[in-house]
């Protein structure tokens, strides 16, 4: 097919909206949440202001989107983890549900830099309650049925647990990184009354 013909395809409402989170994100990652302006996003793309207004209301609205990006990419490493448990290893899944906590939450970009001040503590607890409820959910839905076919499930309220969980691990990690990763599996383990060998 002639490369011309298929530039010139219009872009549909999501491909551009999709268009536009990728390059704030990427903005946000080179330049930094505060120092990325619209003016950088829309030249980014190649998009007028006006065009940026009729996808998005402004930049928090844009933030906000890039957000369930990084949700997403969260959850997608959830389930990659999940993929990779090996049936009954208990141990394992532990040890490596805390890799992925610090890998996945802690990056050094500098989106995830600007999270971390204290002008976006708002913008980071509303990243770490996305995360914590789509990562809540998606475990219960999987793991914790996996988990109930091979032992008894000792939690009643398994989504607050799971989502109190979530948001004190990431909270004691950001605030506690040099933390063994043991103490942060058996705090897990403890809290979700996990039989252990």
């Amino acid at each position: 097919m002639d490369d011309t013909r298929t530039r010139n395809i219009p872009k549909t409402h999501e491909e551009r909206k999709a268009e536009i989170i990728d390059a704030a994100l990427e903005l946000y990652q080179e330049r930094g949440l505060t120092r990325t302006t619209i003016k950088h996003i829309t030249e980014r793309v190649g998009v007028t202001r006006s065009l940026f207004y009729h996808y998005f209301p402004d930049k928090d609205a844009l933030t906000s989107a890039v957000l369930d990006a990084y949700t997403d990419q969260f959850v997608e490493a959830v389930l990659h983890w999940n993929e990779q448990r090996r049936e009954g290893d208990i141990e394992h899944a532990l040890s490596s549900v805390v890799k992925l906590l610090r890998l996945s939450l802690f990056e050094n970009d500098a989106f995830h830099v600007a999270l971390a001040t204290r002008e976006n503590a708002a913008l980071y607890l509303e990243f770490v309650n996305r995360v914590a409820d789509s990562a809540a959910r998606y475990v219960i839905e999987t793991t914790v049925q996996d988990y109930a076919a091979l032992h008894e499930v000792r939690i009643e309220h398994l989504y607050e647990t799971f989502y109190v969980l979530i948001v004190g691990v990431i909270g004691y990690l950001r605030n506690h990184p040099d933390v063994d990763d043991a103490i942060i599996a058996d705090v897990i383990a403890q809290t979700l009354h996990m039989d252990r060998p």
